[in-house]
């Protein structure tokens, strides 16, 4: 990933992969699958783009069959669905909005009536709004941050959990904003601080049935989301992404998707309730 980022912006969220500057890498060429997936169905929101298509190209490297969510990015789904089937693999693209609790129904339905199993549950999708000043948020913009980063998460797990067995795995995306929060991310730093109670208190629910539960908390990755997020506010917002990263870059989303497949894996077999900070060097307590 360069260490440079010009400014940009995006009008519309979650973003467009192909207006990005620098386009991003989503796996890299020299990563080997084995396996580790093998004969295994996932599910993922939101890998349309950003670490949920980075999720998608790993997983399928490593010998898993996919089906994805988005929200209206029909080319970005297009093109995931392509470098899935690239891999040797299916893909199952489905569109529509997980803040409805009924779709989050029928594509756990479909997902299991298309590939007959269900193993793997990613909650990935997320919006993000920037607000600097908190007493002009309004009740819409707190509102989609709630319906779409906690109750899209619950939607779609209570949905997929009657047809996880023993073995499954549910992985959740965080972000270091829940741990630290970030100036204007009141909303979003908020939401995803709830997601880390929700990781850990459905981990212990779960560890009985022989089902885990953990989490990713990346730090800045370069997706389609940061200029479609800082962009309208502040182009140059997206350039100083680097800045409070002790490594002083962006991550690529290819450098998130192998610490998905670790806790979706047998290798993380007696791993639950736990979070990987993937996020170039800060310090995390918690």
């Amino acid at each position: 990933m360069p260490t440079e980022i010009p400014p940009q912006s995006q009008d519309r969220q979650p973003g467009v992969e192909g207006k990005m500057i620098p386009p991003a890498e989503h796996i890299r060429d020299n990563y080997r699958g084995s396996g580790k997936l093998e004969g295994k169905v996932a599910l993922i929101s939101g890998a349309d783009s950003g670490i949920g298509r980075s999720v998608a190209l790993h997983f399928a490297r490593e010998g898993a069959d996919v089906a994805f969510l988005y929200l209206e990015e029909t080319e970005d789904a297009q093109q995931t669905v392509s470098l899935i089937e690239k891999e040797g693999r299916k893909a199952l693209a489905i569109a529509g909005d997980i803040k409805s609790s009924k779709f989050c129904n029928d594509v756990v339905a479909q997902t299991v009536k298309t590939f007959g199993r269900l193993d793997i549950l990613v909650n990935n999708a997320g919006v993000q709004y920037v607000n600097k000043d908190s007493s002009t948020i309004t009740d819409e913009e707190w509102q989609i941050h709630i319906d779409t980063n906690i109750n899209g998460y619950f939607y779609l797990t209570r949905a997929a959990l009657p047809h996880l067995k023993a073995g499954s795995a549910i992985v959740n995306t965080s972000s270091v904003n829940g741990y630290r929060g970030t100036n204007g991310l009141l909303a979003y730093s908020t939401t995803k601080a709830a997601e880390m109670g929700f990781t850990r208190a459905l981990a212990l629910e779960l560890a009985p049935k022989k089902i885990r539960v953990n989490a990713v908390a990346p730090g800045p990755v370069w997706t389609p989301l940061q200029p479609a997020s800082w962009g309208p506010v502040d182009p140059q917002a997206v350039a100083d992404l680097t800045k409070s990263v002790p490594m002083k870059r962006c991550a690529d989303p290819s450098e998130l998707g192998p610490a998905y497949v670790y806790l979706a894996s047998e290798d993380a077999s007696f791993v639950t309730g736990q979070t990987i900070h993937v996020n170039g060097g800060s310090i995390i307590n918690g």
